[in-house]
């Protein structure tokens, strides 16, 4: 039996100061002994271009993707909204990991999703969009808790979370998803 469990968190900004990169790494900074959060920029990425998704073409950052991807226990997407949506640059990794055709990286991959916003509603729309993703992808993302993190820039400072409420919430949040990749890695045996 594996003594951690393994979960790749990509955050969906490119942005050097994004609340939801700050977000994940306070989050990997607070897990459990028994979660290991290793933390994809997605910034060497290109974008997705169907002319070179063949094995033999694709580019070497993509195909590190789709690996840790694969080798992880579950991903987890720190994300904001843009737009009432994601990002097109997760939205480009996501294409790209789930290609070429018969090679989705998510297929029956346990997921999940944060996002945080110093404005009101969280990311709750964004967060939506990617359950649908998921959904086509055969992916299985966690339905409790969501979490959608409003007023991050009062909750965050240097790379910690100040908030305890937060912080409880973050802890109790990637424990369940540690539980649910369990749950679902297991039937797979």
């Amino acid at each position: 039996m594996k003594n951690k469990t393994r979960i790749l968190g990509v955050a969906g900004s490119l942005r050097k100061d994004s609340y939801n990169r700050k977000l994940l790494r306070a989050i990997a900074g607070i897990a459990p002994e028994n979660i290991e959060v290793e933390i994809y920029e997605l910034d060497k990425i290109p974008l997705y271009n169907q002319d070179i998704d063949t094995p033999e073409s694709m580019p070497e950052s993509v195909r590190d993707f789709k690996r840790r991807i694969k080798e992880a226990d579950a991903i987890l997407f720190v994300t904001p909204e843009y737009n009432r949506s994601i990002p097109g640059v997760l939205k480009n990794a996501i294409d790209w990991a789930s290609r070429p055709y018969n090679d989705n990286s998510f297929d029956d991959k346990p997921v999940a999703t944060i996002g945080a916003t110093d404005g009101m509603l969280g990311t709750a729309v964004a967060q939506y969009h990617m359950r649908e993703i998921f959904s086509f992808l055969n992916a299985h993302p966690m339905e409790r808790p969501q979490l959608f993190v409003s007023g991050i820039s009062k909750k965050l400072a240097g790379g910690k979370v100040q908030d305890e409420e937060l912080k409880k919430l973050l802890l109790l949040f990637i424990n369940n998803l540690a539980l649910w990749a369990a749950r679902i890695n297991n039937g797979k045996a």
